[in-house]
């Protein structure tokens, strides 16, 4: 999704950090691991914010699913991690829903547990006062009404 919406606004997208941090993490990850993995993702976001064009910056994920992993597999976040979420803004999330059918990655865990992660996100973003959208759909259908919903 995040992907096809740079291209579709002709812009620039930053990836999840944490798949090029943890691809050859040939163990369990820690909670240092999580906070070295926030602190990617913010500096390839700064990096990266000066190559947006139109305004506008696609974030394929945000520091925020740093503290949902951490408060599930820690039991808490550090504070230097929920200090800059309430710092770092963000226009607009697109939350996906969890109408696809489960894909297996060796970096996506908790199949089992969707619709859980699904009420933390409503949970956190709701928190936060941001503004989201739940993304549904199937394939072009799934695109198009994530490209509807940022262009409203």
């Amino acid at each position: 999704m995040a992907q096809h919406l740079a291209q579709t606004l002709n812009t620039i997208c930053v990836p999840e950090y944490a798949r090029y941090y943890c691809k050859n993490l040939n163990r369990q990850y820690t909670l240092q691991d999580e906070v070295n993995i926030f602190y990617g993702q913010v500096a390839l976001e700064e990096t990266l914010i000066p190559l947006a064009q139109n305004n506008v910056l696609v974030c394929d994920t945000t520091i925020l699913t740093v503290k949902i992993w951490c408060d599930h597999l820690f039991g808490d976040t550090p504070k230097e991690v929920t200090d800059e979420i309430k710092s770092r803004k963000y226009d607009f999330y697109l939350l996906m829903d969890i109408d696809l059918p489960w894909e297996d990655d060796p970096l996506r865990d908790f199949p089992s547990q969707r619709k859980h992660f699904m009420h933390v996100w409503k949970k956190e973003l709701e928190a936060l006062d941001a503004s989201y959208r739940i993304i549904s759909g199937i394939g072009d259908e799934r695109l198009k009404n994530g490209i509807d919903a940022v262009e409203k």
